[in-house]
């Protein structure tokens, strides 16, 4: 509890014993009115100044003038009848009581939220003549050596140059799991080392690095507001003037219509505290505070799971989604080539891997290094003479002395060697050992984990069209649509192809209904822009597809994609239940307030009360349920 809360919930208990001890002291006329002017003047007096500047500033129409004015006015009607000041006084307490909880609330939401972001360091060590210096993360230069000790955030991101550990990723991507690093691995900053001390090269400025822009992201997600938190403000822009109007026409019209057109008496008491009651039920404190509070609270829940909605607006978009088109590698896929079979293999599987391996080791492209990985032994570069590269065919060279091609159909042509198709998808490498065909090796992308999963959870979540855009070649995109339930897939595409595609798909997609489009790379940083909702992939994507998107997901998964659409749909219903339900309370006690069933306590309720549902109702969207 803050300061600021500590010190309000004092006035409210200091102004609540001295109401209830007055109500036992014997004092009438005009000292009773001033023994209870101390308890309102404890509770209300900030109220009171907020609506003198605001009346100064010629912004009058807010919460704090209709407390002041239904209050002030229900102590000159107590002053001039009964001289029971309680009714005023309770109106002013409950609602600080409603103010006070609110704060709460939202502090509440505010600290849960910085719990799950902690992610900000407050140093990084520079190792200097063998001791350890703490610096500020802003002051270290791209190339450093920062060192890492257990459990220390890692505050930039780097390469880790020395050492080995388990990483906590839990407040960036919302996995539990430890994640295994070690020398040569690349470490996203707001990490926490678990286990070894590590030595890490910066790659990045601190104010670029990983943890910079997802708090940057979190901090400026409020200045983004949906459709429905601009409405609440409209709505309040217009509602609160008019309800001040309507109580004067309330407290005014009616006796005089009693007094000049039947004769009867006015009835001025009777009708001014209607008006004040009126005033009382009008506040819209319930809606102004709860609409935002829910949307924030939404933009918390999808933190904690990992996924990064830059705005309010985003997250009510996302909650309309009916189209998710997907690009493929980065994606549904892990963007790294393994080697997945040998066919048609003429020597043992390991020594034609072995060959191919060898052939290829000059080079520094995916597939070669697939090729390194499935050989799985250190190599000897000695033992390969005469590498040459054939520019869009492949590889020949000399290995231990025999003449080895690697390649596609194209070098097999080249060289006059009969080949054999291959049935699977993939890349194919053909093999000739000594001028004769060997066989050919598969490699092919591997898909992630849950791609099939995500597909089938955002078909369960009411996406009713799934789409793959993708530059490989048809055949790969096909056999992976096809493998993980894609409705519909387009292949061989430019990064402009791409673009008109999601042109022609946002043509055919439902009126009311929006369209995500999930990428990772550089190229897809225009799709990004052009869909209705860009979502990016945030642990591997480029730094132009991050920006271009307007949610990221932190751990690349795909099957947050359902769960940030389920975030977004809770939310949004959060919202709608708030608002059906203060308007609805509020117009009924308005009904009952005007035409005199309702007393200020009713008041106080549909004020205070309605507003406290609302707020506690809006905190359930930091609360997500897994998949």
């Amino acid at each position: 509890m803050s300061k600021k809360q500590k010190k309000m919930l004092a006035r409210i208990l200091i102004a609540a014993a001295l109401m209830i001890a007055l109500h036992f002291v014997p004092v009438e006329g005009m000292a009773r009115f001033i023994l209870y002017l101390v308890p309102y003047l404890v509770i209300g007096y900030d109220i009171l100044l907020k609506a003198f500047k605001g009346i100064k500033n010629r912004q009058p129409f807010d919460e704090s003038l209709l407390m002041a004015v239904a209050t002030v006015g229900a102590i000159v009607i107590a002053l001039t009848d009964s001289g029971d000041y309680t009714e005023a006084i309770a109106v002013m307490l409950f609602y600080q009581v409603g103010e006070w909880f609110q704060s709460y609330a939202v502090g509440k939401s505010r600290r849960n939220i910085s719990d799950l972001m902690d992610i900000r360091p407050d140093y990084a060590n520079i190792e200097t003549d063998g001791k350890l210096t703490q610096v500020d993360p802003d002051e270290v230069e791209i190339g450093s050596v920062i060192v890492v000790q257990p459990g220390e955030k890692v505050p930039i991101d780097g390469i880790i140059i020395e050492g080995s550990t388990a990483l906590n990723t839990s407040a960036l991507t919302g996995e539990s799991l430890p994640r295994e690093a070690g020398e040569g691995d690349e470490v996203i900053s707001g990490c926490i080392n678990m286990t070894g001390v590590l030595k890490i090269r910066t790659t990045k400025e601190f104010g670029d690095s990983t943890v910079s822009k997802i708090l940057d992201l979190v901090e400026n997600a409020s200045s983004r507001k949906s459709r429905s938190e601009a409405f609440i403000t409209r709505f309040a822009r217009i509602y609160t003037p008019a309800v001040v109007y309507s109580a004067i026409a309330l407290a005014l019209l009616p006796p005089l219509v009693r007094m000049f057109g039947m004769g009867l008496d006015a009835q001025w008491e009777t009708w001014v505290y209607r008006a004040l009651t009126f005033l009382v039920i009008s506040c819209p404190c319930a809606l102004v505070i709860s609409i935002p509070l829910s949307f924030f609270a939404g933009i918390g829940g999808a933190s904690n799971a990992g996924v990064l909605v830059k705005g309010s607006n985003y997250l009510e978009i996302l909650s309309q989604t009916k189209y998710v088109v997907f690009d493929k590698t980065g994606t549904l896929t892990q963007g790294v080539f393994e080697v997945n079979a040998v066919h048609h293999n003429q020597m043992d599987r390991e020594e034609l891997l072995e060959y191919a391996a060898l052939a290829e080791s000059a080079s520094s492209h995916p597939i070669s290094k697939s090729l390194q990985r499935a050989y799985g032994k250190e190599i000897d570069r000695s033992r390969v003479t005469e590498i040459q590269e054939i520019s869009g065919n492949g590889v020949t060279a000399k290995v231990d002395g025999v003449e080895v091609a690697a390649g596609n159909s194209k070098l097999m042509d080249r060289l006059g060697v009969k080949w054999i198709d291959c049935h699977q998808s993939g890349t194919i490498i053909h093999m000739a050992v000594d001028g004769r065909y060997a066989g050919h090796i598969v490699i092919s992308d591997i898909e992630k984990p849950h791609a099939r999963e995500a597909v089938r959870a955002l078909k369960r979540s009411g996406v009713e069209k799934t789409v793959m855009l993708t530059g490989d070649s048809r055949k790969v995109a096909e056999h992976v649509a096809a493998d993980l339930g894609i409705d519909e897939v387009h292949a061989e595409l430019l990064p402009a192809d791409k673009v008109a595609k999601v042109e022609e798909l946002l043509a055919q997609k439902p009126a009311r209904g929006k369209l995500a489009f999930v990428g990772d790379g550089i190229n897809d940083a225009p799709v990004l822009s052009r869909a209705d909702i860009g979502i990016a992939m945030g642990a591997m994507g480029s730094d132009a597809a991050i920006e271009a998107a307007d949610i990221v997901l932190m751990d690349d998964d795909p099957l947050k994609i359902a769960k940030a659409i389920r975030i977004s749909r809770k939310c949004l219903r959060i919202v709608y239940e708030n608002i059906w339900f203060a308007i609805g309370v509020k117009l009924i006690c308005l009904v009952l307030g005007a035409v005199g069933v309702a007393n200020m306590w009713l008041a106080i309720f549909a004020d205070v009360g309605v507003m406290i549902i609302a707020v506690l109702n809006a905190i359930r969207a930091l609360f997500v349920k897994k998949l």
